[in-house]
């Protein structure tokens, strides 16, 4: 700012050609050769001359330029050449070819700047890597120079100086004949229309075909203009915001009620941001700012205009901040003025530079006052005589921000500094006030104070801002320090580059850097204690910029210095109470730490392992999931409290977070494993923090699979942890619906069997804090009592019996509690134990009556039959024909092979059998088909003749005349008869001739009674009478049956 004064306006450029002194002649270089071969100097007096007041080294010679050449640049520094032709009529075609050489720029950055949407001085047209020189590889300085020479300006200049060409016709260069004069800010013309259809063309794309890279690449423009302190910025900014503003889809999304997409409105986030800093201009005039001041306002009455907190179009209740107390209780939120996007560029054009203090820290490295007093809130100064900065910290951000914009780097140094410096003493100041509190804080467990307005993921990006001025003050040294790119440009080249610990004298004390200071200020940002704030993308914010600064400061490596840093502020952040993220006592619902924590943990294990755990067990919190947990202080309008009690707060990243918090468990997991006293620590944190099943279980798996990691003996320490975390899921989703709860169950029986033999006996002790009935006996006692576990634990005979037992006990209990689903396990289980056996059977006898279905019955019946128990099959047979009812449609009911098995095994066991469960048949089945098969059956063989088991008995067939076939066979007519009624009453013609097929079958059925053909015919007769009416049918009838 100081120095600017004394430099030629910033907005024009000479230009004089690089390489070309004030005497030299187009063509020629100073101290070179021209065209013809012969040296160009004025003679050795004057050569020595030059030489001897150090303006030549020895040995160079200079040529003036022409009085022309001279002339015509003077004129093409002053005017465009469009004014000159406009004020002089007859000019020599000499003199104006002159005046256009010397208008072009000769600035490839300018060039390129109004060329390109690309930054940087690159030859679209040039290939990746260019030619390589022949016989091997290029030096750097002739890589730069054949780069610079690829430029198509450069080819022009080079075929006008040789004398190619007598004109050059420009293309994608500032059009030099359109320019400003000396006296405007912008140094080229701007082609506006160009600019509006580019993004017009770009939106209209939708975030295809690479548009949301082409918009970033404009803003990047903008921001290389204001750099360069080109008024064009501004104005195409403006142009940029128009079309924005006049994007189609914001009314859809408006009417739909729909948000826009994530990268759009990261798009219109860095919109704001530069509007920021066009009116943080420290050198803007007054018209100006009034003029941006009117055209934001405008923009920001639109009633599409997106919303800062990303909430535009969701009128969803806010359950998260406290019902508004007093008069204005029941105002409605929707009435209430939201800010957009523009709000904070609005509210900035108060803003102004001439503060007296603020002048001094920007302006000299030198401003200093060692008359320390800590006796006031707001000191000028620190203890070590460094200036203070005190201001809302995302605003006097925003201005070290549009420092670096306009192209103040050094400025921006020096006040970034200045407010790390008042951050770290306000740090110290909150730290003395709680511990001045401290005792009535963690009595009461609850606290008030809370940031509101978190700097990580602030729309400013505060901490982004300061540490991006930091670690570019570590990339160049004070000769260079003059460029400067964006925060995000910045971060996105920290691999290629190198941080080097700068010595920084400006503001700081002795050994310090700029790179300490950096790491400083965002564990600072990191570390706030800020609640969460409202709305899905203001959330996601949070995240993603938490996220992004902790990869860049991954890319540090971290030396002594910088392990003091880490190691001062994890303590200061353990030691701050509710002032930090990660103090004793913290707000409900503020942000957790685990992804810091996590990031903090790995940084810190290798120097102090003590530090790096304190630090991560203390973030494994996460309060607004505590159901006991307070809620707050309500008569504070501030302090955030849920609506609804028991109902979560409309955290909509709380998944993410939940996983981040699985993610710091299972680093330190990792980390502990070997060490008894740490997993146990670790443990009992993962068990009192973590309240997701699927997230423990998660923690379970990975305990399992690093205690299992190598071929040699598991860790048995963390082996027994991921058996406690398995457990713990247990006992959590038992009464719950989970869809992977046969996988967990599975996979706890596989963790206790590598724990060893006690494990499988302790679950199947407890397995009804831990499993289901059915879960109990069909995974877990037929897991133990397989094969394959028995072999992979070695056990002895008495082990065997022993895990047998217990097994065995388990089934009974299950079957007493759930014999529906239990039985037939149980039974299974029991088969070589006589005494639990029985006692299985007797649970199912007992149930039978009652809790079990003919289905359940049925499986168990069969199973005792297989098992070679016949009459117990029987009477478990009966027993599920007392549940059964088969109607006389019901022809294909998946109880009929029961039924027909059923009967078969009486059949088999004899006539006493067969008589006792052929009334419970006749009750339970009034299918004609179903009754007409059991009884052909029946009449086939004698009964026990040939059994299922190959038992013989000798006997007649028994007689249809009497009991019980009798009893069956007069069901079975009935059935018939009431079937065929049944089916006549809605009969089509399309199901005569089925018709016609079921009454030959319930003739044979008739016949087989002695008196059937009586009865069948009296049947046929009374159907043809009271069905006179089915003419077409009844003629079937008598064709068939007479």
């Amino acid at each position: 700012m100081a120095e600017r004064g004394q430099l030629p306006h910033p907005a024009k450029r000479l230009c004089c050609r690089p390489g070309y002194g004030s005497g030299c002649r187009p063509g020629q270089r100073a101290g070179g050769s021209g065209p013809g071969g012969g040296a160009l100097c004025a003679g050795p007096s004057s050569a020595a001359a030059a030489a001897a007041l150090g303006l030549l080294p020895l040995g160079k010679t200079q040529s003036p330029e022409s009085l022309l050449d001279i002339a015509a640049r003077k004129v093409a520094e002053k005017w465009p050449f469009q004014r000159v032709e406009e004020r002089f009529e007859r000019i020599p075609e000499p003199v104006q070819r002159r005046i256009v050489y010397w208008s072009f720029p000769r600035s490839e950055r300018e060039i390129c700047m109004y060329s390109s949407f690309n930054t940087g001085a690159e030859d679209p047209a040039a290939g990746p890597g260019g030619a390589a020189a022949p016989g091997g590889a290029m030096d750097a300085a002739a890589a730069a120079a054949a780069d610079e020479n690829r430029l198509p300006f450069r080819r022009g200049i080079a075929l006008l100086d040789g004398g190619c060409v007598d004109n050059v016709l420009q293309v994608g260069a500032p059009d030099p004949t359109a320019g400003a004069s000396i006296d405007d800010e912008n140094c080229w013309h701007l082609d506006e229309e160009q600019v509006q259809e580019q993004v017009k063309l770009f939106l209209s794309q939708g975030g295809y075909h690479g548009s949301g890279k082409q918009l970033n690449l404009l803003f990047a423009k903008v921001r290389e203009m204001l750099k360069m302190r080109d008024s064009n910025g501004a104005r195409m900014l403006t142009l940029i915001t128009e079309q924005f503003m006049a994007d189609p889809r914001l009314s859809l999304w408006r009417q739909q009620g729909t948000t826009m997409t994530d990268k759009y409105r990261q798009l219109w986030d860095e919109l704001g941001a530069l509007w920021m800093c066009i009116v943080l201009n420290p050198h803007c005039k007054l018209e100006q700012k009034s003029s941006w001041l009117k055209q934001l306002k405008k923009w920001n009455s639109v009633d599409v205009c997106p919303w800062e907190d990303g909430n535009h179009g969701n009128e969803l209740p806010n359950l998260t901040n406290a019902l508004p107390q007093g008069a204005n209780a029941n105002q409605d939120s929707s009435n209430r003025p939201h800010r957009t996007v523009f709000t904070r560029a609005i509210e900035a054009c108060d803003l102004h530079w001439q503060d007296s203090h603020l002048q001094h820290i920007i302006s000299s490295d030198l401003y200093a006052n060692y008359c320390y007093h800590d006796d006031t809130e707001n000191l000028l100064f620190d203890s070590q005589g460094w200036p203070l900065w005190h201001e809302h910290v995302p605003t006097a951000c925003a201005r070290v921000d549009a420092l670096r914009s306009h192209g103040y780097p050094r400025e921006a140094l020096r006040l970034a500094i200045a407010i790390v410096n008042t951050l770290r003493r306000q740090q110290q100041k909150q730290l003395d006030m709680f511990r001045a509190q401290k005792k009535d804080l963690l009595h009461r467990g609850v606290t008030s104070i809370t940031n509101l307005e978190g700097w990580v993921g602030h729309p400013l990006d505060p901490i982004g801002t300061l540490f991006g001025s930091l670690m570019e003050a570590c990339r160049v040294d004070d000769d260079s320090f003059h460029g400067f790119s964006d925060f995000t440009e910045n971060l996105g080249q920290c691999k290629s580059l190198e941080y080097l610990h700068l010595p920084a004298h400006k503001f700081l004390e002795e050994g310090e850097s700029y790179l300490m200071l950096a790491v400083e200020v965002a564990l600072i940002g990191l570390g706030q204690q800020r609640i969460m704030p409202d709305g899905l993308y203001a959330q996601e914010k949070v995240c993603r910029n938490e996220e992004q600064l902790i990869s860049k400061l991954q890319e540090i490596e971290l030396d002594d210095t910088l392990v003091k840093i880490f190691r001062k502020q994890a303590v200061f952040l353990l030691e701050g109470g509710p002032y930090s993220g990660l103090g004793e006592v913290i707000h409900r619902e503020s942000v957790p730490m685990h992804t810091f924590a996590k990031y903090l943990f790995t940084s810190l294990l290798p120097h102090d392992a003590e530090l790096a755990y304190k630090t991560a067990l203390r973030a494994m919190r996460l309060l607004v999931l505590e159901s006991t947990a307070p809620s707050g202080d309500l008569s504070r309008p501030h302090h955030i409290a849920s609506v609804v009690p028991n109902r979560y707060p409309r955290w909509f990243t709380l998944s993410h977070i939940e996983s981040q918090q699985c993610e710091l468990a299972s680093t330190m997991l990792t980390a502990a494993k070997g060490d008894v006293r740490r997993l146990e620590t670790v443990l009992e944190s993962i068990q009192k923090n973590i309240h997701s099943s699927s997230h423990i279980f998660k923690l379970a798996q990975d305990a399992f699979k690093i205690a299992t990691l190598m071929d040699s003996l598991p860790d048995i320490t963390l082996l027994k942890v991921s058996l406690e975390l398995g457990l713990q899921v247990m006992r959590m989703t038992l009464s719950t619906l989970n869809w992977r709860r046969r996988e967990m169950v599975r996979w706890l029986v596989t963790c206790a069997t590598e724990v060893g033999v006690y494990a499988l006996d302790s679950i199947m002790q407890n397995w009804f804090t831990l499993f289901t009935p059915t879960e109990a006996t069909s995974i877990v006692a037929t897991t133990v009592m397989s094969n394959s576990t028995i072999v992979r634990l070695h056990l002895d005979c008495h082990q065997q019996e022993k895990l047998a037992g217990s097994a065995r006990t388990l089934a009974l209990q299950c079957a007493m509690k759930d014999p529906q689903n239990c039985a037939l396990s149980a039974l299974t289980l029991c088969e070589k134990d006589h005494i639990a056996f029985e006692t299985a059977y007797q649970i199912v006898l007992d149930a039978a009556t009652a809790g079990m279905s003919y289905s359940q019955l049925f499986t168990i019946a069969r199973y005792m039959e297989h098992r070679g128990y016949p009459m117990r099959a029987y009477k478990l047979a009966t027993l599920a024909m007392t549940h059964l009812n088969l109607s006389y449609n019901q022809d294909t009911h998946p109880a009929i092979n029961d039924v027909l098995w059923a009967c078969a095994l009486s059949h088999s066991l004899g006539k006493n059998e067969l008589a006792a469960i052929i009334p419970l048949v006749v009750k339970s089945v009034k299918c004609a088909t179903v009754l007409s098969d059991i009884l052909r059956r029946c009449t086939l063989t004698t009964p026990g003749m040939v059994g299922l088991h190959g038992r013989r008995n000798s006997g007649k067939l028994m007689s249809l005349d009497k009991a019980p076939l009798r009893q069956l066979l007069d069901a079975t007519i009935g059935a018939y008869i009431n079937t065929t009624h049944s089916r006549l009453t809605h009969i089509s013609p399309r199901h005569y001739s089925e018709f016609i097929e079921f009454l030959s079958k319930a003739r044979e059925t008739f016949l087989m009674a002695h008196d059937g053909h009586i009865q069948f015919t009296q049947f046929i007769d009374n159907l043809k009478q009271i069905y006179k009416g089915k003419k077409k049918l009844m003629m079937l009838v008598r064709e068939r049956f007479g």
